[in-house]
């Protein structure tokens, strides 16, 4: 399928032509749910490939809104945005209508994967590092720096590097490096496109898109949360608050504080909340895919 809709896909070939892109993918209706029922249904029943180019044009829109929100790691959107495209177009070969989601919700995760694994295939792992956290801490330092140090610029305080490693579970020396690395890449949402003189916000305004996008991105949180409630059941009482009070509280309490009530040391207890987190994942993510909720390769 992907060859066959990518040949009839809008052009997206360089820089300069990012506009025109832009411009023709806004032609492109927006979906109903019923239409978009109707045609994944035909799709996957018949294997009709106009109705699956109709599922795929329709949320090309979603693709270069999600490919913008990684503007800050200083690659070419125009790469973001196809690497995206082919996560949309796995998500629609794989889509099940009958689970009753809507398909940009569904396909958030494929265009999201795609775009990340191409940000660290062009980041270089080797100099990133492959841990589990930090490739956590590549997608997560600027949202958290916004929110604790929204102007600051340079680098960051101590008393903020201390919160980012804290929160992420990594040393306070990869927060400083990984922070100025990513300050060097910025990529400024009023940048010139083309030579109309618009700027990359400029494209972003579409009331309808967002709206879409707000609701998938509600509905994606609303499943996390109800994933999150059942899974950490699995969880015994210890593991359960030294997790809470080491991951999911917005001021996590220090291993210090938590050794002394435990009469344990710091070591053990993070021990305790790295083997709850794994165990936490595991299941969330065993939930998720009996549910379909992410993408099972």
């Amino acid at each position: 399928m992907g060859s066959t809709i990518y040949n009839n896909l809008p052009a997206l070939s360089n820089e300069g032509g990012l506009s025109v892109y832009l411009e023709q993918i806004k032609k492109f209706p927006m979906l109903a749910a019923e239409e978009e029922y109707m045609l994944a249904k035909n799709w996957k029943t018949t294997g009709n490939i106009k109705a699956a180019e109709k599922l795929v044009t329709s949320h090309l829109r979603l693709v270069a809104k999600i490919a913008m929100g990684y503007k800050g790691y200083g690659l070419p959107v125009n790469e973001m945005i196809s690497e995206g495209n082919v996560g949309l177009m796995q998500a629609v070969k794989k889509f099940e209508p009958e689970k009753g989601f809507r398909l940009a919700t569904y396909a958030m995760w494929w265009i999201k994967a795609s775009i990340q694994e191409y940000i660290l295939r062009s980041w270089s792992l080797v100099k990133i590092g492959t841990t589990t956290a930090q490739k956590k801490l590549f997608f997560n330092l600027k949202k958290i720096k916004n929110q604790i140090a929204p102007q600051a610029e340079g680098d960051l305080r101590q008393e903020h590097v201390n919160h980012i490693a804290n929160k992420l579970d990594v040393s306070q020396e990869e927060v400083v490096s990984m922070n100025r690395r990513l300050s060097g890449k910025e990529f400024s949402l009023n940048a010139q496109v083309g030579e109309d003189g618009d700027e990359w916000q400029d494209w972003l305004v579409d009331k309808e898109l967002d709206h879409d996008l707000k609701f998938a991105q509600h509905e994606e949180m609303e499943n996390r949360k109800d994933l999150l409630k059942d899974a950490i059941k699995i969880l015994n009482d210890r593991e359960r608050e030294i997790l809470y009070s080491r991951r999911l509280n917005d001021d996590p309490i220090t291993l210090e504080n938590l050794s002394k009530k435990y009469k344990i040391s710091r070591e053990r207890v993070r021990q305790i909340e790295n083997k709850a987190f794994e165990k936490l994942q595991k299941h969330m993510l065993l939930l998720a895919k009996s549910k379909n909720l992410l993408p099972i390769n």
